[in-house]
């Protein structure tokens, strides 16, 4: 299996690559993408790094829950019209990560991942019927290709690429139409920007972020 993780620094990445897959260090290997460091008024490093690893003994399903999960979720996609198969990159108490391999990624993904959270929304729906609420938080998460990590990455990216034209510019920006997870990793992100302060603005569930410059330079 393949993953994609970031940091500031390859430690980082590789803790978050360890933590996030429950794996040892020698148990994966490490390549390492690229390495950043922008910004006009304040310097951001970055580090992305890809994560090989074996993940047989854990993609298949270990109960009836996880394959009917699996189950389902493959028929939301054939009832789409597509093939896909789907495996199991990740579980813990809180969450069970689910891998959709398809040849039609691009459609399963859909603009701005919207195709694939709808269908993620369906499959929570669906897994709440055999999940007490009150006992459990399990959340059901779907990628494909990495989507996921790559979106979070190209999210924040762009959100500390504007913070810094608004602390050149001493202005205002809006980004793009955010879902909720997606501005809590923004405003998580900006928060360590002395300069900027971050605002929701919009209705519904995808609002606009707008980056707002406060400091005194």
């Amino acid at each position: 299996m393949i993953r994609e993780f970031a940091g500031k620094t390859e430690k980082e990445a590789i803790e978050k690559a360890v933590n996030e897959l429950g794996l040892k260090r020698d148990e994966f290997d490490v390549e390492i993408m690229e390495t950043e460091s922008k910004g006009f008024l304040f310097k951001k490093s970055s580090v992305k790094i890809r994560i090989h690893y074996n993940n047989d003994n854990n993609s298949v399903a270990e109960n009836d829950f996880e394959k009917s999960i699996i189950d389902f979720t493959n028929q939301i996609i054939s009832k789409m019209g597509y093939n896909s198969n789907v495996v199991i990159l990740e579980r813990s108490e809180t969450r069970l990560m689910l891998d959709i391999i398809t040849d039609d990624s691009a459609i399963i993904i859909g603009k701005r991942g919207k195709n694939l959270d709808a269908i993620q929304l369906l499959v929570n729906v669906y897994a709440g019927k055999f999940i007490n609420k009150d006992e459990s938080s399990l959340r059901i998460i779907l990628d494909v290709e990495n989507y996921r990590t790559r979106r979070e990455d190209n999210i924040v990216r762009s959100a500390l690429k504007t913070a810094d034209i608004v602390c050149s510019t001493k202005s205002s920006r809006l980004l793009e139409p955010l879902n909720p997870f997606e501005r809590r990793l923004v405003h998580s992100a900006l928060n360590e920007v002395d300069d900027v302060i971050t605002q929701s603005e919009g209705e519904g569930t995808f609002k606009r972020i707008r980056v707002i410059y406060k400091g005194t330079r």
